[in-house]
């Protein structure tokens, strides 16, 4: 998967969660939960937009983290969202967490490996 790629990715995530958030259930706990997950969501795109232009590898294994830990969040939200029944459509939901798990998990292997470039200097 090439930036471009990945970078699209990101926005779409981030689109899908923000359209998903308008089918939460408003109560106190789903609007605490709609603020969360939507700076969660969008949070990765941004920052890779940024670590794109990082000004040395660390800087950009330290916004790379900052992504991974960004979508960590979401998928804990949307794990509490299904906890907490705060959703009626599941199928959007179970959705959500794959494309989480596999983002994560992308970007795990990708701080992983600028992190050896680094120390391999």
């Amino acid at each position: 998967m090439n930036k471009q790629d990945l970078e699209e990715r990101l926005i779409d995530f981030a689109a899908k969660i923000i359209l998903f958030t308008n089918q939460i259930e408003k109560s106190y706990a789903g609007n605490h939960l709609l603020g969360q997950i939507t700076r969660s969501s969008t949070s990765p795109a941004l920052n890779y937009g940024e670590a794109q232009s990082a000004e040395s590898k660390r800087d950009f294994s330290h916004k790379m983290g900052i992504c991974l830990k960004e979508l960590r969040e979401t998928l804990n939200c949307l794990k509490i969202i299904e906890r907490a029944k705060l959703t009626s459509n599941i199928n959007e939901l179970v959705e959500a967490k794959k494309e989480a798990n596999e983002l994560i998990s992308i970007f795990v292997s990708s701080i992983k490996t600028a992190k050896n470039n680094i120390d391999k200097k």
